[in-house]
């Protein structure tokens, strides 16, 4: 159920009330009968429970480590890319003693 902010007009009093939806808003304020005016807040918005990973919301330590990951693997596959196109290009090309080049097959 929405939570809705609600503050009365004579004596400034400001709380919270859980309504449906459905429900018509308060009018009279319980503290001193004055008149209640409904407040627009921002709402919270937070998915917990099953379903949900925790990759959505990291906290600014998971958010480091996250980054940390990320960095470590772009310079581990720039290595693995450098050292696979070195190899692909001895094992494809190779010189014969007649100085012609041909394709080596596996």
């Amino acid at each position: 159920m929405p939570v809705y902010e609600y503050k009365c007009t004579k004596c400034s009093e400001q709380f919270e009330v859980t309504q449906k939806i459905a429900d018509p808003p308060l009018t009279d304020c319980s503290s001193c009968g004055g008149e209640l005016k409904k407040l627009i807040t921002s709402a919270s918005f937070v998915l917990k429970g099953s379903g949900w990973y925790v990759t959505d919301y990291p906290s600014s330590d998971r958010k480091k480590a996250m980054e940390a990951e990320k960095s470590a693997s772009t310079v581990k596959d720039t290595k693995s890319e450098k050292k696979s196109d070195t190899k692909k290009e001895t094992d494809t090309m190779k010189k014969t003693d007649t100085g012609k080049e041909t394709v080596k097959t596996k």
